[in-house]
């Protein structure tokens, strides 16, 4: 797998420590669309390897995390630039999406550069 799996400690080692975006899915064992958006997550995070850090957050293990981010409902997907929120995806979508919202934090990371 390409993925990492966080936790709450973990989590936010990675985004002090992170030199690339990151990308967080919340999701729970429990939620029928979060297995299906499974796939999408894995194959973003293969397509990317080197440039993007994938990691899964169980909101269930990490309640704390998932309130801070005001993660409401799951499966929903945050990157992050520097430690900061730079953009969300709620629900299943399909990874063309995925991939659009991404191209969005390399832009404006760019453009700030």
């Amino acid at each position: 797998m390409a993925t990492l799996t966080l936790s709450e400690s973990s989590f936010t080692r990675l985004l002090r420590d992170a030199e690339t975006p990151v990308l967080v899915d919340f999701w729970a064992p429990w939620c029928a669309p979060c297995r299906l958006m499974a796939p999408v997550v894995e194959a973003v995070a293969r397509q990317f390897e080197g440039e993007l850090i994938v990691g899964k957050l169980d909101v269930d293990e990490s309640p704390r995390v998932a309130q801070a981010y005001g993660v409401m409902s799951i499966p929903t997907l945050i990157a992050f630039r520097d430690g900061v929120p730079v953009m969300r995806l709620q629900g299943l979508v399909p990874k063309r999406a995925v991939l659009q919202a991404l191209e969005t934090v390399w832009n404006d990371g760019r453009n700030g550069e």
